[in-house]
């Protein structure tokens, strides 16, 4: 599935100019759901955490017990190679992932013996900064670790994810504020989120329920350094409704303000621009 355009495909040693397909019929992954991703970004030249990145795609793997066979220094490096077949100011959506090919004798249990591994460029454009979203309630839920593997960032998870997806927009918004199993807010459909109250910041409490995302830690060490109080706490839809400003957290656009929950409706307010403004100058700094 292409999103974007001029996808380059590291595959089998070797860099492709094309869309290449990767998987067989009868692999694990294709059949039994066993893929894990990670997504990190390129923009003004740039690429922010993205050995983070591809040290929670080994993660990942793991926990979908696949066996990760590059380590994540050398996809960082195998990631530059194809990035330099790339315009300087393009902006790349970058996504290693792996794959179960064998299963044991039950099918079920991926094998330990051989693992799919590719790595897919796509020219994907950020979102402008005036962007933004706005959000509804959805009746599914994030799952827990004894349900789900919420400890990695798999494609066998994202199916609930297209469900609140679905539900919001068929009632007229573009992304779903979820809870977690105790009904507290976990994340949205597809970005962790943050609210802010009174100048200080408050977020989810990481419970297991959703991945705890590398951009979501970065905004709060960068907010943390600015003077600005971060609070990681259990947070209820009632909070999200009395919020003073709202935006999401993710790799895709790093920081999307959030104009509406439901009825309520917020401004895009300053310390969402402020935490885009922190976020770029950082990933300038690590040049």
């Amino acid at each position: 599935m292409a999103t974007g355009s001029n996808i380059r495909t590291y595959f089998n040693g070797t860099w492709h100019t094309e869309d290449v397909a990767v998987m067989k019929a009868a692999d694990h992954g294709t059949w039994l759901g066993s893929t894990v991703f990670d997504g990190a970004r390129f923009f003004d030249g740039l690429s922010p955490d993205l050995d983070a990145h591809c040290a929670r795609t080994n993660r990942s793997a793991e926990a979908l017990m696949l066996t990760p066979t590059t380590s994540a220094e050398d996809m960082v490096a195998i990631v530059h190679e194809g990035l330099a077949q790339f315009d300087k100011g393009a902006a790349v959506y970058i996504r290693p992932m792996y794959w179960g090919i064998h299963g044991d004798a039950t099918a079920i249990v991926p094998s330990a013996d051989e693992t799919g591994f590719a790595i897919c460029l796509e020219e994907i454009p950020m979102a402008p900064a005036t962007a933004s979203a706005t959000l509804t309630t959805t009746r599914f839920r994030r799952p827990v670790l004894e349900d789900a593997v919420v400890n990695a960032k798999a494609g066998c998870l994202y199916p609930n994810n297209a469900r609140m997806l679905v539900e919001a927009r068929s009632k007229g918004f573009s992304n779903a504020l979820v809870a977690d199993a105790m009904g507290n807010v976990a994340e949205t459909a597809t970005a962790n989120i943050f609210m802010v109250k009174d100048g200080e910041v408050f977020t989810p409490v990481p419970n297991g329920t959703f991945l705890s995302g590398i951009t979501r830690a970065r905004h709060i060490k960068n907010l943390k350094a600015d003077g600005v109080a971060v609070h990681e706490t259990v947070l209820t839809f009632d909070d999200f409704h009395n919020a003073d400003e709202v935006f999401m957290s993710g790799n895709m656009n790093k920081v999307t303000p959030v104009t509406a929950l439901d009825d309520t409706q917020y401004q895009m307010g300053p310390i969402a621009r402020r935490v885009r403004e922190m976020y770029w100058d950082w990933a300038a700094s690590e040049r």
